[in-house]
């Protein structure tokens, strides 16, 4: 995917998102921001890697909101929209990659300081090859999972519709093992704009009566499934699925806490310990050893709209074979459909290490 196609994609969001309302009047913010900095040293094993500064460009826009929606005001009017991401390594090895993410901004201080958090997919134009590219062991794929978090100063409006916006961000790359290497990168870097406002007139903050919302324990069903592959470069990609059970209890307008069980058939685990049963017999590791395991996990849930956010820690209480520890932990974003249906996409991990990229669906009782 060339430059220019990502920059038609995004203008198609747009077009896309201007259509949908209609004749009803919207405000939005157009952004463009440079940036430079520096891939941060996570991992000893990519550390051949680090050795310029990279270089980008940001674009997007955002929908402003003003209340309409009680969402609106419990989280201090926040934007949605869709960015951009174009950032050069100037690394020979790591090459290029071209991401488009959709985002919330949140704000404080008197709606000066803004906090971004966005998610989506990214292009990377030179990932691991074992003839032409074997020292790339961050990128193992052509397309990976990408999140940024952005921290800004931003004041619009300084003249006519044009403000600025200035601050840092940190952008991860990964493909979540769904093939090998996966080591990915982190870049923190500094970022400076411009902003230019679409629409007079801006209304008043709605402000409403705040409503308390009281919920018996609900029951939750989910299927999730995937491809990933293990560590060992070129050991092949292989399905995997998990079925969920947990409860969750809503302690607020916002917030829900979950307590649960998952059970996961891993079939990348039964390669693995097929290798390691042959490869390492120090590790004393038999060839039938079951490759399932079973976790208890504690999360909470961040309701936003139609839209969640899901963080969950667990423990595995039946784990025959070991593979990064029994601790794992999970973080996804939901859409729900209706009150009882939802789809989700998260990202199961060992802390830092990534197991999987995860697509579920399940019913909420």
């Amino acid at each position: 995917m060339s430059l220019r196609g990502c920059l038609l994609l995004l203008v198609l969001v747009v077009t896309v998102g201007f259509s949908q309302e209609g004749k009803e009047k919207q405000h939005y913010i157009l952004e463009a921001a440079p940036f430079q900095g520096s891939i941060i040293l996570h991992n000893t094993d990519i550390s051949h890697l680090i050795t310029e500064h990279p270089t980008g460009l940001m674009l997007g826009y955002s929908r402003k909101t003003f209340g309409k929606k009680d969402w609106e005001q419990l989280y201090n009017y926040p934007d949605w929209g869709a960015s951009f991401i174009y950032q050069d390594t100037h690394s020979p090895t790591l090459g290029k990659t071209y991401g488009l993410f959709a985002h919330f901004n949140f704000y404080f201080l008197k709606r000066n300081l803004q906090l971004r958090v966005a998610n989506g997919i990214a292009y990377a134009t030179n990932p691991y090859d074992r003839v032409d590219n074997f020292r790339n062991n961050a990128y193992g794929s052509k397309f990976l999972s990408t999140t940024y978090l952005m921290l800004n100063y931003q004041k619009e409006r300084i003249f006519k519709r044009l403000g600025i916006k200035a601050g840092v961000s940190v952008i991860h790359y990964s493909n979540a093992n769904v093939r090998a290497p996966n080591t990915s990168t982190n870049t923190l870097a500094f970022n400076a704009g411009l902003v230019y406002s679409i629409g007079d007139d801006e209304p008043d903050y709605i402000k409403r009566e705040k409503v308390k919302i009281v919920e018996p324990f609900r029951y939750n069903i989910a299927l999730r499934g995937g491809v990933n592959e293990s560590d060992n470069i070129g050991s092949g990609q292989y399905p995997f699925y998990i079925i969920s059970g947990y409860v969750d209890k809503r302690v607020g307008r916002r917030s829900a806490l979950q307590l649960g069980t998952d059970v996961f058939f891993s079939n990348f685990l039964k390669e693995l310990i097929e290798y390691q049963s042959i490869s390492f017999p120090e590790n004393e590791v038999a060839a039938d050893t079951d490759y399932k395991r079973v976790g208890l996990f504690i999360g909470h849930e961040l309701f936003i709209n139609q839209l969640s956010i899901t963080t969950q820690l667990g423990y595995y209480v039946y784990y025959p074979f070991d593979f990064e520890g029994r601790l794992y932990n999970r973080v996804g974003l939901k859409r729900y459909f209706g009150d009882r249906w939802f789809g989700e996409i998260s990202l199961k991990s060992h802390a830092a290490a990534a197991e999987a990229v995860e697509f579920g669906v399940g019913i909420r009782l």
